[in-house]
């Protein structure tokens, strides 16, 4: 039924709800897992209002992709315990709900898996959840969890 499934994951309760569905439903299609971590890009004026440690200077974005990662290598940890057999772990630069439609599209998934409340800004309360825009933009099934 199911190939690919992308579930995009940022670290929240709600995203691992998502994850482990995902691993549910890869073991019963023997399906492969894609984790997505989307981070946002910051300018270099955004930057330099950012608190980084004294003990620890970088980049901004370098350290929102480090983190990134270690939140997606996380979610496919979960997915792999879980009891799913294939999962790979993807972090990308971007807006979220475009870069996940977008990378379900370059990827081939076949279902988006997400949670209904990640750790979004009270941006997204104003302006609706990533995962509401999701469900607006996929031209794949979107499982809300």
């Amino acid at each position: 039924m199911f190939k690919n499934i992308l579930v995009p994951f940022d670290g929240s309760v709600g995203g691992e709800q998502a994850l482990l569905k995902a691993a549910e439903l890869a073991k019963l299609c023997k399906a492969e897992v894609l984790v997505l971590t989307v981070f946002r890009h910051h300018s270099m004026l955004e930057a330099s209002f950012s608190m980084v440690r004294a003990s620890e200077p970088g980049n901004m974005d370098d350290i929102m992709r480090e983190h990134a990662r270690e939140v997606a290598e996380h979610g496919k940890k979960l997915v792999l315990e879980a009891g799913a057999d294939k999962c790979r772990a993807f972090v990308k630069p971007g807006q979220p709900a475009r870069t996940i439609v977008g990378f379900a599209k370059e990827h081939g998934a076949d279902l988006i898996v997400i949670g209904s409340r990640g750790m979004g800004s009270v941006e997204g309360y104003l302006l609706g959840s990533v995962s509401h825009k999701v469900t607006g933009l996929s031209a794949v099934p979107v499982l809300v969890i």
